[in-house]
C-alpha cells in the first residue's frame, strides 16, 4: 500500500458525511496494469488522485513521472473513469469534495 499524507478513515467518514458511499482506497482499476486510484468509487467510475509534493519538485511534476501519470490518466479516461485531482490539503475542503460527491451521485450537469 502506498504511503499517504491523509487518514483514510477520516477521508472516508468525511465523504460519507457528504452523502457519498464509502470509497475504496488504492483501487486497482486496470485489468492488466498495476495502476491504482488513490481514492475510488468503482461502481460509479469516479476517482480522486491526490498529488503531493507539487510545490517542492515532487515526483508528480517531473517530466518522467508526468508522462507515466498521463499514460495512467489517459487509460482511465478511455475506460470511462472520471478522475479528479487535488493536493492533500484540498482533499477534505468543501468546495472540492462537494463537486466530487455530486459526480459520484451522478447528478451530471447539476454539478
Amino acid at each position: 500500500m502506498a504511503k499517504t499524507s491523509y487518514s483514510q478513515p477520516v477521508v472516508a467518514a468525511y465523504y460519507q458525511g457528504l452523502g457519498a458511499p464509502a470509497p475504496e482506497f488504492e483501487w486497482r482499476f486496470h485489468p492488466e496494469r498495476k495502476w491504482r486510484m488513490d481514492i475510488a468509487w468503482p461502481g460509479q467510475k469516479v476517482a480522486i488522485e491526490v498529488d503531493g509534493g507539487i510545490w517542492i519538485a515532487g515526483g508528480h511534476n517531473r517530466g518522467a513521472q508526468m508522462k507515466k501519470d498521463w499514460e495512467k490518466r489517459n487509460a482511465a479516461t478511455a475506460m470511462g473513469w472520471k478522475v479528479f485531482h487535488c493536493e492533500p490539503r484540498d482533499l477534505c475542503r468543501d468546495e472540492f469534495a462537494k463537486l466530487v460527491v455530486c459526480v459520484v451521485d451522478k447528478k451530471g450537469d447539476e454539478c
